[in-house]
């Protein structure tokens, strides 16, 4: 989901990369300006410094971004993945380097400003270090701050001035300006450049002779605090979206591709789709692709979060950025470039920190209304102090206070900082959050729909069960069984040969094999005529079935499983029972979600025995079985008539339409693309307790959101009547202000501490 409204059909949508912002009312301006423009929907972040915008076909690149830079702003396309790529090659994108320039700029300034300044508020607030020309030593010092180190503010609060437009740099200009001059007027119009003239610090303002007042502290002081406030700022930024870049960064570099059976290393941009490639032990799998040569296991944490390696043979699909942890495979590229899932990731989480949630858009309605009041609020507080007869320092004095404290930095950084966090570390989890409308979602849920296949279980059958007639030993069952089934490419078989596989280790080779569609396959393994089948098999082999094995497959097959009847030399010599087996984590994930507050609804196609089977091993109390396809939407539509608000997790094509309609739709990343793209949450990895991350990671986000805005708009609402009443130096609410961006920040990176659930030790 996206900021945006719903694009027309022959609609564009188009990434600018903005520069020149400094804060909330910058990022309303350049979106008020793009949204005059006939049939534009823009958005536009403040925090990943882009912007977003859907574009009639009409209304060109160059038009944009000539209409952005008319607001004074700098605009330009991200570069091609090509040229991406090539950048990132060389050291870093353009974007990057650019963003690099103006963080050691504003690292020089600070550096300048903090030594010049120092000396200035100590000489200001320490009688005993003023001597006798301190006072004009400390316009030398600190002329250089409020001019050059300043002059960012200044300069982008002329062009905003040019524009008709007052930001956050028009507050700490005017402030600081004011200050300078104002000090400027008392040396050397009043009386304050008199050789040893003595004044002491106050944190309040007290009423004085403004022509003996300097305010040169004030002027160096607030423009050190407030370059501070921004160089930790900017640096947050990029430590924010590190997981994002780090993200991106995972894929392999160079692969060994195999062409016409000659093995030769190329740059993994020119792989194409259908290319073999070789992986080593230890290497990065370069793309997604399939397994067309070995058997290895597939290290896949850094994309999905999941610890354990991953078994992969020829046949299976394979992710790129993966680490291959065993044997040499040989892959077929399937996709390649943007089209990959780690590319697919990546895209998502973007899509979801441009993105803004309707808290961020009251915040975004408050910042640009805010400046404006604040100038007025200023000289309404000037004209006050004037009229109640106070001296025009102290006047001056708590109108510069006024328009210092109240730059709304922190509820510009309040929401886009905490989803940058939030978003990069649920990626690194396998969650993908596909936009900030979610978080709100996730709040208001309590209740979720879970599907059966390959949601709660493994969608995959399995050996669930093995039943040996008496005298029989059950790892000769498992090897004459197990065997004759490895020549069958039926699912119950594949079942059966890799769990006998698994218990008893090798399985001999039939000397002979024939399939029978629907009944099962005969065979000779080891001298022995082995039958394994339905009973009509047997039967047709006047085989008489054994009673106590009967007895068993009655059992299995009233629990819904699938049951397999094993014979050879003429005589029943048990059973096997397949069946789609739960996920080791599904309980555990279940119960996890019980004391998140959401009461799980196990929904499936499969008949109510098998569902009742599967939801009694979960822990999951209420069933609605026998549903078709077309009928989930409608379950789901059904709960939230009830006045409930519903999440529902599933993976398949068929689970598109009930995703789409419930309030929250997860999907796991295992999954159809279908699904995915129909869901607000994706699972990279297929297991509940990503469900349970998914959920906790979006509830603390919106949390963390919820509690930096409460930061920003309480520190506002209470500092500006104490800097309008006097009560607040203007230096010190230079620092407050450049604090309070600091703590929003730094709220924002705890998520970055976030811990994915662990599985409960098993009993």
């Amino acid at each position: 989901m996206t900021d945006l409204a719903t694009p027309a059909a022959d609609d564009r949508v188009v990434e600018l990369d903005i520069g020149g912002m400094t804060c909330a009312s910058c990022a309303m301006r350049i979106e008020k300006k793009l949204n005059r423009l006939d049939g534009v929907t823009a958005t536009v972040n403040y925090a990943t410094e882009r912007a977003r915008v859907s574009a009639p076909v009409g209304v060109d690149d160059p038009e944009l971004i000539a209409t952005v830079e008319a607001a004074g702003y700098r605009a330009q396309l991200p570069p091609p993945p090509a040229a991406a790529g090539a950048a990132e090659a060389a050291g870093a994108t353009p974007v990057e380097a650019r963003a690099d320039a103006e963080l050691r700029s504003l690292r020089t300034r600070l550096i300048a400003a903090i030594a010049l300044s120092v000396p200035v508020i100590l000489l200001a607030m320490i009688p005993a270090l003023q001597f006798t020309y301190w006072q004009w030593a400390s316009l030398a010092l600190a002329a250089p701050v409020v001019t050059w180190a300043a002059w960012p503010f200044h300069r982008s609060a002329l062009v905003n001035l040019r524009h008709g437009a007052a930001t956050m740099d028009t507050l700490v200009s005017l402030g600081v300006s004011a200050a300078f001059l104002w000090s400027l007027y008392a040396l050397f119009l009043g009386t304050a450049g008199t050789p040893g003239m003595v004044h002491g610090f106050e944190f309040t303002v007290a009423p004085s002779d403004g022509a003996s007042n300097l305010y040169l502290e004030v002027a160096a002081g607030v423009t050190m605090f407030v370059l501070l406030g921004r160089y930790l700022e900017k640096r947050s930024k990029r430590a924010a979206g590190a997981a994002l870049r780090a993200l991106i960064e995972l894929g392999a570099k160079d692969v060994a591709v195999l062409r016409d059976g000659v093995e030769s290393r190329i740059p993994v941009e020119q792989l194409a789709v259908g290319d073999a490639f070789v992986v080593r032990p230890g290497e990065k799998i370069a793309t997604d692709g399939v397994v067309v040569e070995g058997r290895s296991a597939v290290d896949a944490s850094l994309v999905t979060g999941e610890s354990v390696p991953v078994e992969v043979e020829t046949g299976d699909a394979v992710i790129g950025a993966t680490v291959n942890a065993g044997g040499r495979l040989v892959v077929r590229a399937t996709r390649v470039g943007a089209d990959t899932q780690l590319a697919q990731m990546a895209r998502l989480v973007e899509d979801a920190q441009a993105g803004k949630a309707e808290v961020q858009r009251l915040a975004d309605r408050v910042a640009g209304v805010f400046v404006p009041i604040v100038i007025l609020i200023a000289i309404a507080t000037l004209g006050v102090w004037f009229g109640a007869g106070f001296p025009p320092a102290a006047a001056f004095t708590a109108a510069v206070a006024v328009l210092i404290i109240a730059c709304p930095c922190a509820l510009g950084l309040a929401t886009p900082t905490a989803l940058l966090v939030g978003t990069g570390r649920g990626a690194q989890l396998g969650v993908l959050i596909k936009g900030p409308e979610v978080l709100e979602s996730t709040r208001r849920v309590d209740t979720i729909v879970l599907d059966k296949t390959g949601t709660v279980t493994s969608g995959r059958m399995s050996l669930a069960g093995v039943h040996a007639a008496d005298g029989v030993d059950e790892a000769d069952l498992l090897r004459l069984a197990g065997s004759l089934e490895h020549a069958s490419e039926h699912p119950v078989a594949k079942a059966i040969a890799d769990g006998a596989a698994a218990r008893v280790g090798g399985l001999p080779t039939p000397e002979s094999f024939e399939n029978r569609p629907g009944l099962g396959v005969h065979g000779i393994v080891d001298g022995h005529l082995v039958l394994v089948g339905r009973r009509a098999l047997l039967a047709e082999w006047a085989i008489d079935p054994d009673p106590e094995v009967e007895a068993s497959a009655a059992a299995a097959e009233a629990e819904g499983r699938t049951v397999v009847v094993v014979a050879w030399d003429g005589r029943v010599r048990g059973a096997l029972t397949v069946a789609d087996a739960v996920k080791a984590t599904s309980a555990d994930a279940v119960g996890r979600l019980r004391r998140l507050g959401l009461e799980p609804i196990l929904l499936t196609g499969d008949n109510a025995t098998v569902a009742r089977q599967v939801a009694a091993e979960v822990g999951i109390e209420q069933v609605i079985a026998d549903v078709l396809p077309a009928d989930k939407a409608a379950v789901v539509a059904r709960l939230q008539e009830e006045g409930r608000t519903v999440a529902m997790v599933g993976d398949g094509v068929n689970d598109a339409a009930a995703l789409a309609q419930a309030d929250l739709g997860i999907a796991m990343g295992t999954g159809s693309d279908v699904a995915i793209e129909a869901a607000d949450l994706t699972l990279v990895r297929g297991d509940l307790l990503a469900a349970v991350d998914a959920i906790r990671l979006s509830r603390r986000t919106l949390g963390i959101i919820r509690g930096n805005l409460f930061w920003a708009f309480a520190y506002n609402v209470a500092a500006i009547p104490l800097a309008a009443l006097g009560l607040l130096n203007p230096m010190l609410a230079g620092a407050a202000m450049a604090f309070s961006s600091v703590f929003v920040v730094g709220n924002s990176l705890r998520l970055r501490a976030f811990r994915s659930a662990v599985p409960a030790p098993r009993a």
